[in-house]
Formats: structure tokens, C-alpha cells, sequence
């Protein structure tokens, strides 16, 4: 399991439930290499908890009024950092040519600054060992999104999604940490 995996399991986790098959396993990826790298992963077993007893519809139920009937919790980063001003527009260009310039090509459905978007590319960086680069962009693009974004939770207690939020900020803090 690596880091490369990790982001690209969390990615698939952050999008809009389709199927429950490949969310276990995804929880599987992502809880194992937290365990690798001796970070804390019971996090993500309540996540994995829900996933797994819980039917589709359910899970989608959730996910629907987590993300998108709550902006306080939306997951979508330049929401997070700039609310709704010109700010926001920069940022979603430049996130736009971060992955033109770094040969990613999102779901073109879903807007650059989502969670699940945004994972998948650290994902990609990571396949390609592009390390400096990837831990720049989580420390300046990244990382402040997914903390406002997490403490918007505070007040979202009864969300399973709040585990993946929280993963997602404790794998991009570690992962900046280890390429130092």
C-alpha cells in the first residue's frame, strides 16, 4: 500500500456513493497504510462501519445532506478558503492549470476544488514521485481547505463523512511531514 493508493482510495470514498463494493476495500487501502506509517486509523473504521451495514441508499441519503444541503460543510476547498469571491475564481484556475501543466485529467463533471478531485491529484503526483512539488500544493492549496473544512464538522457530529475529512487532513499533514 502507498501513498499513491491511499489518495486514490480516499478520492473514490469522497465522491458520490454509486456502489458499496469498492468501499470497503477502499477503507482497507487507506486504514492498512495509516497502519503502516503508524498513524491513526481507528478514524476511519467508524466510516468503515457505516459503509459496510449500511444499504446504498442510505449511504447516499447522507452523503447527499452532508455535502451537498450543508454549505458550512461542503467539499469543495476554494468554498472553505475564500467563500464566494473573486478569490475563489483564481483559485479554481490555478487549480485548473496545476493539473493541465502535471498531465491530470479530472472527471470533467465535477469542479476542480472538490475534496475528491483534489485527492486524485495528489494521487497522481504521488504515482509519479513528483514529491516536491506535491508537498508544496498540499501545504499551499491544500491543507488550509481541508482544515476549514474539517472544523466545519465540528458542529456535524452525527456524520459518518466527518471520518474522511479527518483522514484527509491527517494523511496530507503526515505525507508533508515525510517528504521534507
Amino acid at each position: 500500500m502507498t501513498i499513491a493508493e491511499s489518495y486514490d482510495a480516499l478520492a473514490r470514498m469522497m465522491d458520490y456513493p454509486s456502489e458499496k463494493t469498492g468501499i470497503q476495500s477502499d477503507c482497507d487501502v487507506v486504514g492498512g497504510f495509516m497502519k503502516k506509517r503508524g498513524l491513526d486509523n481507528h478514524i476511519l473504521s467508524s466510516f468503515a462501519d457505516f459503509a459496510t451495514t449500511s444499504p446504498l441508499a442510505e449511504l447516499q441519503e447522507e452523503y447527499v445532506a452532508t455535502f451537498d444541503f450543508n454549505p458550512a460543510t461542503a467539499p469543495y476547498l476554494g468554498h472553505h478558503l475564500f467563500g464566494d469571491n473573486q478569490k475563489k475564481g483564481g483559485y479554481m484556475i490555478m487549480l485548473k492549470q496545476e493539473f493541465e501543466r502535471c498531465g491530470y485529467a479530472p472527471c470533467p463533471a465535477e469542479l476542480p476544488d472538490h475534496l475528491s478531485v483534489v485527492l486524485g491529484f495528489l494521487a497522481h503526483q504521488a504515482g509519479k514521485d513528483r514529491d516536491r512539488d506535491r508537498k508544496k500544493f498540499i501545504a499551499e492549496c491544500v491543507l488550509p481547505g481541508v482544515e476549514r473544512l474539517n472544523t466545519a464538522f465540528a458542529a456535524r457530529r452525527d456524520s459518518h463523512w466527518k471520518a474522511l475529512v479527518e483522514t484527509a487532513q491527517l494523511l496530507c499533514t503526515a505525507d508533508c511531514k515525510e517528504v521534507q
